[in-house]
């Protein structure tokens, strides 16, 4: 990694220890998406599984767990960060129990959205269902430490929230049905309400320190550019997507200002990927990649899950000089640098 990112690099360790002294976040909760599933997906029937390699080749073991990244994803690194474990281990993973989940779980689940109708599409846990394994995992909790210490890691415990980008690629602009019902302004606002909606759902069941995720740029994810002919080393997007991203963001802000001024208690940030990441795929030569047209896997243009074979001889030999590791989803070298930027910038008031 070039020197620039070394104070950072000792920030982040500084906050590390300052976490683990502390002690302020007890665990790390997930709901959200593929970018935060660390493998629920792997319980349930669907096609959106990455349970085999070349996934997980990085990981600890060279394990695949289900998470869609060679490695480690965000919430494994943002939990580190707060002196807890180095994984956030999935809901649904048999290997783990609530002796394991009281310090950090992962409800997330591989092609969810804030519309039900999203994870219809594909087959896969909705939102609803995440908050009903929450609603579970809180009975067990109380079970294990006790009425009062259940209350202290749910009310303390760190809330990462982080999906949307399903309910636009694999929603609005893929089913005709919701664009003739919705504008892309009107649809913004209808997935806005279902994220205010199940804020304020967690915050009855207790959850008071959240992380609102906005939007990546989508346009410039390998599958967006390549199914709608877009070239070029980083630098060829879809404008569009990347533009109601962009808006999207803006709203997301203006909703968390709103939540934070009407919730007695909450306290929720705006936790921002877009910039970050677009400075990475615009100049992935700062950051230490080589890569940012394609994705390390297979061809790198549209290949995730199934597509992406252990045996594909394209696949690369060295993630970490690729910004993607498949054609949706960024290499555990990317996902750290994010995970270090927002907590430096979005997260570092829990700490």
């Amino acid at each position: 990694m070039p020197s620039l990112f070394a104070p950072a690099c000792f920030l982040i360790f500084t906050l590390i220890g300052a976490a683990a002294a502390a002690g302020k976040v007890p665990a790390v909760i997930v709901f959200g998406d593929s970018s935060v599933d660390a493998g629920n997906n792997n319980q349930i029937s669907t096609m959106l599984k990455s349970n085999f390699q070349p996934y997980g080749r990085d990981f600890y073991g060279g394990r695949p767990t289900g998470r869609f990244s060679n490695g480690r994803i965000p919430p494994d690194f943002i939990s580190e960060a707060f002196g807890l474990r180095p994984f956030v281990p999935a809901y649904l993973d048999p290997q783990y129990n609530i002796s394991d989940f009281a310090a950090g779980v992962c409800f997330a689940s591989a092609g969810t959205g804030f519309d039900s109708s999203t994870s219809d599409v594909l087959n896969v846990i909705p939102l609803w269902k995440e908050v009903e394994y929450y609603k579970e995992y809180q009975n067990k909790l109380k079970a294990y430490v006790g009425d009062t210490k259940a209350h202290d890691i749910i009310s303390e415990s760190l809330y990462i929230i982080s999906l949307g980008t399903n309910d636009f690629l694999e929603n609005y602009y893929t089913l005709p049905s919701t664009r003739s019902k919705y504008t892309i302004d009107q649809f913004q606002d209808h997935i806005l309400g279902l994220a205010e909606k199940f804020v304020k759902d967690i915050y009855e069941l207790g959850a008071r320190k959240m992380s609102l995720t906005g939007l990546p740029p989508m346009g410039c994810l390998p599958l967006e550019r390549t199914t709608n002919f877009v070239n070029g080393n980083g630098g060829g997007c879809m404008d569009g997507y990347n533009n109601v991203a962009l808006h999207f963001n803006g709203k997301m802000d203006g909703l968390v200002k709103k939540l934070n001024g009407e919730m007695p208690g909450i306290r929720v940030v705006f936790t921002n990927p877009y910039g970050i990441f677009m400075e990475i795929i615009r100049k992935p030569s700062n950051f230490g990649f080589e890569v940012a047209s394609v994705a390390c896997c297979a061809t790198g243009m549209f290949e995730m899950g199934y597509l992406c074979d252990q045996l594909n001889p394209f696949t690369c030999s060295d993630a970490n000089k690729y910004v993607l590791w498949d054609s949706f989803h960024p290499t555990e070298k990317t996902s750290r640098i994010i995970a270090d930027y927002v907590v430096k910038h979005s997260l570092r008031e829990f700490l």
